[in-house]
């Protein structure tokens, strides 16, 4: 049986948490490759190549260059620095891989080529095998991973068609590990599984177990969720790491619940009506589905149309809960019910069963647009609106976000501060005053 190396992938923004994981790493793997990644590269430069020569000495050190030109110029950096391997772009152009070879020959490192990106993968591994690199690399980026693509699915036919050995990375865990071995990798690339983990000893232990073992051994962290899953994966994440996980975005505006401790997961039931008119909302109950949420817009209006025989209604009909741009009343009541309401104002006047407006059309709730089938998630922080469009994505970046989190707790509990853990001011915008 073959030897596999695991290589932890060290894509960290900051040198002292670098060196900090990989000196875990190594206590839980003494033959793990370190890779110096994109972002940490990019963000120390060379030096966090040096330091980590100079630190472990004994191990192989991998530059994530990611060259896509001059590629002898930045080989000669890397290698100088202390890179065993660099990593090239399978997409370059055959002269920069080329030179990147040469210059890699003369000062004696290896050349890695990155797949990511390239269309036809089989064709060009089959060429960069031809061109002399020594290793290829099968990557699913962490883009790509939030939409549900694994490396698994293009690793056989490579290995199938090329000599040379295959690295894989994409996403990869302890219960994902044995399943890229047994298709025929070579080297697995590990990094948020590790990275991230609160233990970082016991994660690389438990990848190297499942490598080794060729079995999957339970993982600590999330997973990456399918279409089919996403309730399970929003019901993990609170709304502040889903607006994270956008960009800051999706949070509506001055909708708060009526009680702490709720947690409202599903998908939206649109309502328009006007103040005081509770019919429309009412007959959405009936025909919105069990487990989504009704969204009512009534353009921030005072007068109730909401309160507890609607809330009984919802609740047995099954809904997720109720989300409303107006008034909510009978509060002493709907507040012992356990059941999510989240409104911009409470009070005790309603108005009549008119039956203006509709039901199921793009609405506005919070200052959010929101069609019937987006994504509602609420708790004690408010309400985040997910266009349905994007949420296999967003539920896997909110996963994402929760799991750093996890670690800079870690780190905090160990002694740190939240400003010394993530370098806050040398992170800060540095802006030009005039």
């Amino acid at each position: 049986m073959k030897e596999v190396i695991l290589q932890v992938a060290l894509d960290l923004l900051n040198e002292h948490r670098a060196l900090s994981i990989a000196k875990e790493s190594v206590r839980g793997d003494k033959g793990c490759w370190l890779e110096a990644g994109t972002p940490l590269i990019k963000s120390e430069g060379m030096e966090i190549v040096r330091k980590l020569k100079q630190t472990f000495s004994d191990r192989t050190i991998v530059a994530d260059m990611k060259i896509m030109d001059a590629g002898a110029l930045e080989v000669e950096m890397a290698t100088k620095a202390g890179a065993d391997v660099v990593c090239v772009l399978a997409a370059s152009d055959n002269s920069t891989i080329d030179d990147a070879l040469k210059s890699a020959r003369k000062y004696g490192s290896k050349i890695m080529a990155d797949l990511i990106g390239v269309k036809d993968k089989i064709t060009r591994a089959k060429e960069l095998e031809k061109l002399g690199v020594d290793f290829l690399c099968v990557h699913i980026g962490i883009d790509e991973q939030m939409l549900g693509k694994k490396p698994v699915e293009v690793l056989e036919s490579i290995v199938k068609k090329t000599e040379i050995p295959v690295a894989v990375a994409g996403g990869i865990n302890s219960e994902t590990a044995s399943d890229v071995v047994k298709a025929g990798a070579s080297i697995v690339i590990v990094g948020g599984a590790i990275t991230k983990a609160k233990d970082v000893i016991k994660a690389t232990k438990q990848i190297k177990k499942a490598i080794t073992e060729e079995k999957s051994v339970k993982t600590a962290l999330f997973k990456k969720y399918g279409k089919s899953e996403l309730k399970k994966a929003f019901s993990m994440v609170s709304a502040p790491n889903v607006s994270d996980a956008m960009h800051k975005q999706g949070a509506m505006q001055g909708i708060r619940p009526i009680r702490l401790g709720f947690h409202m997961v599903g998908r939206a039931y649109t309502v328009r009506t006007i103040d005081g008119d509770w019919a429309k909302p009412v007959e959405a109950i009936d025909g919105a589905d069990e487990g989504w949420v009704l969204v009512v817009d009534v353009n921030g209006g005072k007068t109730a149309i909401w309160g507890e025989l609607a809330t009984w209604s919802a609740k047995l009909k099954g809904l997720a809960g109720v989300v409303i741009d107006g008034a909510v009343r009978d509060l002493d009541d709907i507040v012992k019910m356990d059941f999510p309401i989240f409104s911009r104002h409470v009070a005790p006047n309603a108005g009549e069963p008119k039956g203006f407006g509709e039901i199921g059309a793009e609405i506005k709730c919070g200052g959010r647009d929101v069609r019937s089938g987006d994504w509602i998630i609420g708790d004690d922080s408010g309400v985040v609106v997910v266009p349905q469009e994007i949420a296999q994505e967003i539920a896997n970046r909110a996963l994402d976000v929760k799991e750093h989190e996890n670690r800079v707790r870690e780190e905090i509990k160990d002694g740190g501060s939240l400003g010394s853990v993530i370098k806050l001011k040398k992170w800060e915008k540095k802006v030009k005053h005039h």
